[in-house]
């Protein structure tokens, strides 16, 4: 028989073995008392890497300037000098950037002193950006005249020496001892041949552009820099003979070595002058070569074209990270050319 005594104590061990019970399920299942578990921060969502994207192609070109070839500024003829204002008055009134100007050669008729101090009033009648030039034959041309003026064959050199045009032509443009020169503006490469020797040096030169082996070697060296594909812009006086040939009078007299030393650029750009072609009638985009060869009408002489039009021409060039353009343009009623445009990509 169960006393009041001992109910009491088994019901005191029930209520305690309840208890810790209770304590243990607590300590691992939980219980509503229990603070919840906070679940672990969620990871970032990954977000998928942006399509690659082309290059952006800039509407904007790096640089943009006017090649005027053929000048031929002559004291004896004062139309030529207002042909060279029309060019002037256009470019200065450009709605386009025009960055620079290139004269292309033949900068004078006879390369005397009086030619380039009517050149330079002409100039000095403009605002005008920075100009650089070549020299084409017939800035030469001052051993054929007379103290007099006149032209005499018959006593050619007349007292004066190809080295005197040559120093005439340097001291206009700023140059110090040679007459080739270049220049990087904004990232462009402008590379500048020049003759450099005339039939009083070289009676063998004829009209023709004879280069020195120290130009052509400082030429290759100048050129190093675009080994990566990046363009270069390289200016002549006279144009090129057929490929595979050297070239004689009104050519380019070493141009296989010329070829040579261009071949491996795969972006390189030679502007010529000295043939007068009229952007009318004229092929002016040569694709025969390793390179781009562009020759360009004269503002000076061009040839008539077949509407007998006094024409006076030039070219404008942008170059762009993308492409080169290429417009020829009529400065006497500021019009382009039709059908002389051309654009050129850039090769990767």
């Amino acid at each position: 028989m169960i006393t009041r005594r001992i109910f009491v104590k088994q019901l005191l061990a029930l209520i305690a073995l309840a208890s810790g019970g209770a304590a243990l399920s607590d300590r691992f299942l939980g219980s509503e008392q229990a603070a919840p578990v906070e679940p672990p921060a969620a990871l970032p969502a990954v977000q998928p890497e942006p399509a690659a994207k082309e290059p952006a192609v800039s509407d904007k070109p790096l640089l943009s300037f006017f090649l005027l070839s053929d000048l031929h500024i002559s004291v004896a003829d004062t139309s030529i000098g207002d042909k060279l204002r029309l060019a002037l008055k256009d470019i200065t009134q450009f709605d386009s950037p025009v960055d620079n100007l290139i004269f292309g050669g033949d900068v004078t008729d006879f390369g005397r002193d009086i030619e380039y101090k009517q050149l330079k009033g002409i100039l000095d009648d403009y605002k005008l950006p920075p100009i650089y030039a070549n020299m084409g034959n017939h800035d030469y041309y001052d051993i054929w005249l007379t103290d007099r003026g006149a032209f005499s064959t018959e006593t050619m050199p007349n007292g004066k020496t190809d080295a005197m045009c040559r120093n005439r032509f340097m001291k206009f443009f700023g140059y110090k001892d040679k007459p080739y020169t270049d220049v990087w503006l904004q990232d462009v490469h402008l590379i500048l041949l020049s003759q450099e020797a005339y039939v009083q040096e070289k009676p063998d030169v004829g009209e023709g552009a004879w280069y020195s082996d120290e130009q052509l070697a400082w030429f290759e060296e100048t050129l190093k820099p675009h080994a990566d594909g990046k363009p270069a812009f390289i200016f002549i006086h006279q144009p090129l003979p057929a490929p595979g040939t050297d070239g004689g009078t009104h050519r380019l007299i070493r141009a296989k070595r010329f070829r040579e030393i261009l071949q491996p650029y795969r972006n390189a750009f030679v502007f010529s002058g000295h043939t007068h072609r009229n952007f009318l009638s004229e092929n002016h985009y040569n694709q025969e070569n390793t390179f781009h060869w562009f020759n360009n009408a004269s503002v000076g002489k061009t040839r008539a074209s077949a509407n007998g039009a006094n024409a006076v021409q030039g070219m404008y060039v942008q170059i762009y990270p993308h492409q080169v353009i290429v417009k020829g343009r009529e400065f006497t009623d500021r019009t382009w050319i039709p059908g002389s445009e051309w654009i050129v990509p850039i090769k990767a």
